[in-house]
């Protein structure tokens, strides 16, 4: 497989994996709910961006993405080096658990296992980047914008939480999470 090929194919599989959390395998017992909430926290930023130049057109100047988005996105961004090693350990779970699966993507797995988790970030963002450009409906990103804003009280550790507890609450199997560490 030529290395390009396996980069587009692995920037995919890393998206999906991020935009669906679909982490599961049957030889594999769970993924760390910290890992899955930074990786949520991780891909804020870049999610964020491509909604901004999908929905230009559609947010209201007075809205809260045009007023407040930018400065509520910033808190994401600056914890994206502090995020990411949590973030890239989700994604090469998946691709371990996706390259074992009858049909996986093979070589994903090794892409993020020969590689350092630095080579394959940026294959990341633009893979997630493209793939909200492609998913998102203009038709959407007012729900989206109202999303946004319902979550910006919280500080980043607490949406990225949030939503890892929601996936345990409704007994999400996919990401097979792993139970929470009484703290």
């Amino acid at each position: 497989m030529k290395l390009q090929t396996a980069r587009i194919l692995t920037g995919t599989l890393v998206a999906t994996a991020l935009m669906q959390a679909q982490v599961v395998s049957a030889q594999q017992a769970c993924v760390e709910q910290a890992d899955v909430s930074d990786a949520i926290i991780y891909a804020m930023p870049v999610l964020a961006e491509s909604f901004a130049a999908k929905c230009a057109s559609e947010l209201s100047a007075d809205g809260f993405w045009v007023q407040e988005g930018g400065e509520y996105i910033a808190q994401f961004s600056a914890l994206s080096e502090q995020t990411w090693p949590g973030a890239a350990r989700m994604l090469a779970n998946f691709a371990d658990a996706d390259s074992n699966r009858k049909g996986g993507i093979r070589g994903i797995a090794e892409i993020f296992n020969s590689d350092s988790p630095e080579t394959v970030r940026p294959f990341v963002d633009l893979t997630l980047s493209t793939l909200i450009g492609s998913e998102l409906k203009t038709k959407d990103c007012g729900k989206v914008e109202r999303g946004l804003e319902l979550l910006s009280p919280l500080p980043p550790e607490n949406v990225g939480g949030l939503m890892t507890f929601i996936f345990e609450l409704a007994d999400v199997k996919k990401p097979n999470l792993c139970p929470a560490s009484d703290q």
